[in-house]
């Protein structure tokens, strides 16, 4: 079963304009095409929004993004896209597909889906026109919809103006290539609309490179040639007799080079990369030497892991209503009530069908979660699927070292506007869950006690005079011991109290060394 593709009464061009009339975000226009297609189908619910409180800090960081508006009319790019070997990716205009097969309950995965790829497609830059959802048992291999339905999307991307397709799921080259030359626009499957975000939010030198990596991983099967594009590359003087062995018979065609060129750019990339590891193993080693255990805050994109680190940490880190608002992971440094330091990670959030690309490339950014002492997953208890973000994060989780020896706590944020339903619903599933609102406030103070329950506390006992050359000690007890006994002697600081064993090593030395001096 497939939806029609045009509503007459509701024209899918009504909200193509972005004058200073229009009075509704881009995002819920999107989401008003993305709900009269599913309307159609009688699959579409009532979703609602949520406001996020935007802090101070890195905020400039989003106005960078926005600053710039396209200027229709002014594009010089050929019209159709098979006149050009390679196109950049750049989405303006955009018609989505999908694709369900089974009954309401994979319809309803469908909307969500189909709503979450509206998301995606806004927070990339474009503007959703319209989209087709179509009920089929298995994807056509030649045109993924099938030749009737690529036609039919064929004329409504002719309708209305679209420049881009972008596909509810990885397109094999073939399927996309097919589709190209079908609909003659620029066609983009979910894996590429994913890496194109990455692409634009990443800031630090690593995130930049790791993405790059992804990218071209991606791209590196999905080359193609037109024309004079395939012909070879002679070498040398062919057909000379000094020319000698290796340069007669045919040369290296133009797609050959691309992709020898490709691969030696990964390469490049992944040394780059591996020479960046040991900064931050060195800062997890220095973490660990002074027992600053850490606390690692994983979750779905939008869930609101920005937001619930600013509630404890007063980072200053960029909130904002979209996906991957942030990307590159932040490390700040926190104290329990009674006084124990310890370090919050806000990781890069997670996606459904996350390209297993970047999986592999931010392996060294994930290994933050593997070595923390607690896992604050955090998932919006507001969204229709909650169920379904939880199960997307874990399969990414459960592919990092050691992820199965950190304590998990579901955190579940936007308590203020979600179903209490919902949350007790999800309460009942899961083992450890506390409701929070990181917009109002709510339950933030019970989540910080939370942690330091959790936090490991230290377990052996000191009774021991800190010369005062060594207030460098004094201050790590006070940092990450627990002290019920302090007085200032003549010969040093007398402390009753209980440390790790790592330090208690380091207590017991100074005090030799002292009386020996």
């Amino acid at each position: 079963m497939t939806q029609t593709p045009q509503d007459p009464e509701t024209p899918a061009t009504e909200h193509a304009d972005d004058g200073p009339a229009a009075d509704r975000s881009a995002q819920a226009i999107a989401n008003d095409v993305v709900a009269r297609v599913l309307a159609r189908a009688g699959t579409a619910r009532a979703e609602g929004g949520t406001v996020h409180t935007a802090h101070d800090g890195e905020q400039l960081d989003l106005e960078e993004r926005i600053a710039l508006r396209r200027v229709g009319g002014l594009s010089t790019e050929l019209e159709d896209v098979t006149e050009v070997e390679y196109r950049q990716l750049r989405l303006e205009k955009v018609v989505l597909i999908g694709m369900y097969s089974g009954g309401e309950a994979a319809a309803a995965e469908a909307e969500v889906s189909l709503r979450e790829l509206a998301a995606l497609a806004e927070t990339a830059g474009s503007q959703v026109l319209d989209a087709l959802l179509q009920r089929r048992q298995k994807p056509d291999p030649g045109t993924y919809l099938g030749s009737g339905k690529a036609a039919e999307l064929a004329e409504l991307v002719r309708s209305v103006g679209a420049d881009t397709v972008v596909a509810d799921t990885e397109l094999a080259p073939s399927q996309r290539r097919a589709l190209e030359d079908i609909v003659k626009v620029k066609v983009v499957d979910r894996t590429a609309l994913i890496l194109d975000i990455f692409a634009q939010h990443a800031k630090s030198r690593e995130g930049k490179a790791q993405v790059e990596l992804a990218q071209l991983e991606y791209l590196l099967p999905r080359l193609r040639g037109w024309g004079e594009s395939m012909s070879r590359q002679a070498g040398g003087q062919v057909g000379s007799a000094g020319a000698g062995m290796g340069s007669r018979g045919p040369g290296e065609t133009k797609i050959e080079l691309d992709r020898r060129r490709i691969r030696n750019r990964m390469a490049k990339l992944r040394r780059e990369i591996k020479d960046m590891a040991p900064s931050r193993a060195t800062k997890r080693l220095e973490r660990k030497r002074h027992s600053i255990p850490n606390v690692a805050i994983a979750g779905y994109t939008n869930a609101g892991k920005s937001s619930l680190l600013n509630a404890l940490t007063d980072a200053g880190v960029l909130v904002e209503n979209a996906l991957f608002a942030t990307l590159d992971p932040t490390v700040r440094r926190a104290r329990t009530d009674d006084g124990r330091v310890y370090t919050l990670a806000d990781t890069v959030g997670f996606v459904r069908h996350l390209p297993h690309q970047l999986v592999e490339a931010f392996r060294s950014t994930l290994e933050e979660v593997g070595d923390a002492a607690l896992l604050l997953h955090v998932v919006d208890a507001s969204h229709p699927d909650p169920e379904g973000q939880i199960a997307a994060v874990r399969e990414v989780l459960s592919e990092i070292p050691g992820i199965e020896d950190v304590p998990e706590v579901i955190v579940l944020n936007k308590a203020d506007v979600a179903d209490p339903s919902v949350v007790g619903r999800i309460q009942r599933r899961e083992k450890r869950t506390v409701v929070v609102s990181a917009h109002t406030g709510e339950g933030i103070a019970e989540l910080r006690g939370l942690i330091e329950d959790e936090l490991p506390r230290p377990d052996v006992a000191i009774d021991v005079v800190v010369p005062y050359s060594r207030g460098d000690l004094v201050n790590r007890v006070h940092q990450s011991g627990e002290i019920d006994h302090e007085e200032h002697l003549a010969t040093g600081t007398l402390l009753r109290g209980r440390v790790d064993e790592a330090l208690a090593a380091e207590l017991e030395r100074a005090r030799v060394t002292a009386a020996a001096g």
